[in-house]
C-alpha cells in the first residue's frame, strides 16, 4: 500500500472471515475486527477484508544504550544494544512508565485514521520521529559498533512485520535481538520468530490475575505461556517485575511467582525487581521503598533462584554475585558493567574463587 517501505503493510498471522471481518492472531486478544475498524491495539486495521499493520518502519523513540539498561544482565554484559520502539501497546497498563509512547494511541480518539497525504498513521500533533527500513536499522548497529538489536520503548508485538524482517537481516550480520516484551505474542508467532531473536525480556507485572484485569486491562495466564514457551524455545529469558506498593507486593503472590519460574523457567533465570516511580495515572500511589523491593527479592533467593536483582534504584543489588560462595563477578553502576573475579575456561563461565559455573551469555 505504501511505495516508501514504511507505514502500511499487509500484516502477518490473520484469518479472513465472512463479510470481510478478519480474527487477528498477533496477540493473545486475537481481536474479531471489522471492515474499517482496528483491534486493541489501533495498530492492526482491517481493509477491505485484509489486515494491515500501520506502523511499519515508523520510529519513535531510538539511543544506543547499555544493553544492562533494559534490563538484561546475562546476554553480553557491559556490550551496547541499538534499540528502538515505535507507539502503542496491547496493554492498558494505569501504572505505565513509557506512557507518552506506548498510551498515546488510547489518549487520542481519532487516531486509528490515515495521514491523507502520507498514508501514515496519525496519533495527533506529534509525528514519529523517524521513518527507516530494516537494511537501515542493521547498518546503523553495525556503524555503531553495537553487539544487539533491541525492540523496546512500546510493545514490540506491535511491531511484528518490521521486527522480523529486520531480525532476519540480523542474524544475516551477525547481531543478536532482544525483545523487551509484555508478553502477550501468541505461541505461534512466537515459534516464527524464536529463529531470528536471541532474548525473551518479558514482565510478569504481577501473579494476580485480578491486578491484569484491572491495572493492565489483560490476562496474566498467556504471559506465562508465552515464558515458558520461549524457554522451550531456547531463547535467554529474562523476568522483570514493577514493584508497586499495595498493587502487587502480596509476598504469598511473589512467593508463587517464584515458585513458578523456579519450576518452568529454571533456577538461572535472572529476575529483576524494579521499584515505581508515580507516573500517567498512579501519580497518587508511592515510590517503591528499598525495604519493599530486599524483601521481596529475599523470597525469591529462598525459593531458590539464583540471579535475583533490584532495579530503577542504585544500590549494590545490581551487581552480580557467585549463587554459591556470594563473591562479588560483576559490579554494575548506571547501566555500566565491569568483571571481577570471572575467568572463562573452555567457553564457560567461572567464579575465581569458588569454581561455580555461571550462567551467562559472553561469547
Amino acid at each position: 500500500m505504501n511505495s516508501s517501505g514504511v507505514g502500511p503493510k499487509p500484516a502477518m498471522f490473520f484469518e479472513p472471515l465472512p463479510d470481510n471481518k478478519v480474527k487477528c492472531h498477533l496477540c493473545s486478544r486475537r481481536c474479531l475486527i471489522f471492515p474499517g475498524k482496528t483491534g486493541f491495539c489501533r495498530i492492526r486495521k482491517n481493509i477491505s477484508g485484509k489486515l494491515y499493520s500501520l506502523n511499519y518502519g515508523m520510529v519513535s523513540s531510538k539511543a544506543i544504550d547499555p544493553v544492562e539498561k533494559k534490563p538484561v544482565y546475562h546476554f553480553l554484559p557491559g556490550t551496547t544494544t541499538y534499540s528502538l520502539g515505535t507507539i502503542g501497546c496491547n496493554f492498558k497498563c494505569l501504572h505505565c512508565q513509557n506512557w507518552r509512547i506506548s498510551q498515546v494511541l488510547f489518549e487520542n480518539k481519532n487516531n486509528s485514521d490515515l495521514d491523507s497525504d502520507t498514508g501514515f498513521l496519525c496519533y495527533g500533533p506529534e509525528k514519529y520521529d523517524e521513518e527507516i527500513t530494516p537494511e537501515e536499522v542493521i547498518f546503523r548497529a553495525l556503524f555503531l559498533e553495537s553487539k544487539s538489536i533491541s525492540f523496546t520503548y512500546n510493545e514490540p508485538t506491535l511491531w511484528y512485520e518490521f521486527i522480523y524482517d529486520t531480525a532476519v537481516l540480523a542474524k544475516e550480520n551477525g547481531l543478536y535481538v532482544i525483545l523487551v516484551t509484555n508478553g502477550y505474542m501468541t505461541p505461534e508467532a512466537l515459534l516464527k520468530l524464536a529463529p531470528f531473536i536471541d532474548v525473551y525480556r518479558v514482565d510478569i507485572k504481577a501473579f494476580n490475575t485480578n491486578f491484569y484485569s484491572k491495572i493492565a486491562q489483560a490476562d496474566l495466564e498467556p504471559v506465562l505461556l508465552s515464558a515458558k514457551k520461549a524457554k522451550e524455545l531456547r531463547l535467554h529469558v529474562e523476568v522483570v517485575t514493577l514493584l508497586i506498593p499495595g498493587q502487587n507486593d502480596d509476598p504469598r503472590e511473589i512467593k508463587q511467582m517464584a515458585d513458578w519460574i523456579f519450576q518452568n523457567l529454571g533456577k538461572e533465570t535472572p529476575v529483576h525487581l524494579n521499584a515505581f516511580h508515580p507516573d500517567y495515572r498512579f501519580t497518587d500511589v508511592s515510590h517503591t521503598p528499598l525495604s519493599l523491593l530486599e524483601n521481596s527479592k529475599k523470597i525469591l533467593n529462598d525459593a531458590g533462584l539464583d540471579y535475583v536483582y533490584i532495579g530503577n534504584i542504585e544500590s549494590k543489588y545490581r551487581n552480580t554475585y557467585c549463587p554459591d560462595c556470594k563473591t562479588l563477578l560483576i559490579h554494575r553502576s548506571y547501566s555500566l558493567a565491569d568483571f571481577v573475579n570471572l575467568k572463562k575456561d573452555n567457553g564457560k563461565h567461572i567464579c575465581e574463587k569458588c569454581g561455580r559455573e555461571i550462567y551467562l551469555f559472553d561469547p
